[in-house]
């Protein structure tokens, strides 16, 4: 009869712990600020580095060691590719080229810090924002703005990848 009893809670436990599965949360967050007296816009991306290694090495089929000692100029290379196909901003209708300043890894987070320089006026901003989501359908990346005072923010997923901004 023990053993019953054994076995029975040992399958309740068992099944109770196996029924329930876990989601991760497919999230990157952006932070856009327009700085005119320095005539510069400063993009911050927040992206989970696993996630990242993940889509970059299936995009250029190759292991990747982002922010750990393994990791190479070649792989930076390739970091810096990737944002520059699947992040993009256009200013006052113009594609604008982002420059990658640097990064560093906050937990399991890689901070990217980025710019565009010789902005001196903003009418209209355009982003296209689809990191990450070439590699997972669920990716979602938060974009918030702060430009001339007015803060804005948005949500570029698979159906939504670019948004524009009127000043």
């Amino acid at each position: 009869m023990k053993k019953t009893i054994f076995y029975l809670f040992f399958a309740f436990f068992f099944v109770t712990l196996t029924s329930f599965a876990v989601h991760k949360f497919y999230m990157g967050i952006y932070q856009v600020n327009y700085a005119p007296e320095k005539k510069m816009l400063q993009i911050t991306t927040r992206i989970f580095v696993d996630d990242l290694d993940k889509a970059l090495e299936k995009k250029y089929n190759k292991k990747l060691h982002l922010a750990t000692d393994s990791e190479s100029s070649a792989e930076v290379a390739l970091l810096k590719k990737y944002l520059g196909e699947k992040l993009t901003i256009k200013i006052n209708g113009k594609s604008s080229p982002i420059k990658f300043l640097s990064k560093e890894l906050e937990g399991d987070v890689l901070v990217c810090y980025l710019s565009i320089n010789g902005v001196s006026k903003i009418s209209s901003l355009e982003m296209y924002n689809a990191v990450l989501i070439d590699w997972n359908s669920e990716q979602q990346n938060i974009t918030h703005f702060t430009v001339l005072g007015e803060k804005h923010s948005f949500l570029f997923t698979e159906s939504a990848v670019r948004q524009m901004l009127k000043f």
